[in-house]
C-alpha cells in the first residue's frame, strides 16, 4: 500500500532517539513517525506522530531527508519541547498482530550494526551526524 509519511528524527548529543521494533521475531528500529492524514501536511503528521508514538510535543527544525519508498517520507530534525518519552498512546500500540514498539535511544556508534528502516535515511542521518558532531570526550 502506499502510503505518504512524516516522521521524527530526535538528536540529544551523540544519541538519536528510534522506535525498536519487534514483529514476527524480527527486530528492527525505525525513526518516530506515520502516515499523513487527509488534509494534513507532512509537517503536521510527523508533529503528531511523535505526541502519538512518543508522548512529546516537538518543534520542527527543518526537513533532513525525503525519498520515495512505498510513497513519500519525510524526515524532519526535531527538538523536544514538551512530554515524557514512553507515554505514546498510539492504535497501533495496543494490536498485538503489530509487533512491540519501544521507544529507545541509540548511539551514534551503534548505527552500523543494528538494522534501522529504511537505510537511506540512517545512512544519511549518521553521515550529517558524524559531521557535525564532536569526537566522544572532546570539547567543541
Amino acid at each position: 500500500m502506499i502510503r505518504n509519511r512524516g516522521a521524527v528524527v530526535i538528536i540529544d548529543g551523540r544519541k538519536i532517539l528510534l522506535i525498536k521494533r519487534v514483529k514476527k521475531h524480527e527486530e528492527y528500529f525505525v525513526f518516530p513517525g506515520g502516515g499523513i492524514e487527509s488534509g494534513e501536511t507532512p509537517e503536521e503528521a510527523a508533529i503528531r506522530e511523535a505526541k502519538e508514538e512518543l508522548g512529546v510535543a516537538v518543534e520542527l527544525k527543518g526537513c533532513l531527508s525525503f525519498i520515495n519508498l512505498n510513497g513519500m517520507q519525510y524526515y524532519f530534525h526535531a527538538e523536544i519541547t514538551a512530554g515524557r518519552i514512553g507515554e505514546g498512546k498510539a492504535a497501533e500500540f495496543q494490536d498485538p498482530c503489530r509487533g512491540t514498539y519501544e521507544p529507545v535511544w541509540i548511539s551514534i556508534e551503534e548505527f552500523p550494526s543494528i538494522d534501522i528502516r529504511p537505510q537511506e535515511v540512517a545512512g544519511k542521518v549518521q553521515s550529517l551526524l558524524e559531521l557535525s558532531l564532536p569526537e566522544e570526550g572532546t570539547l567543541e
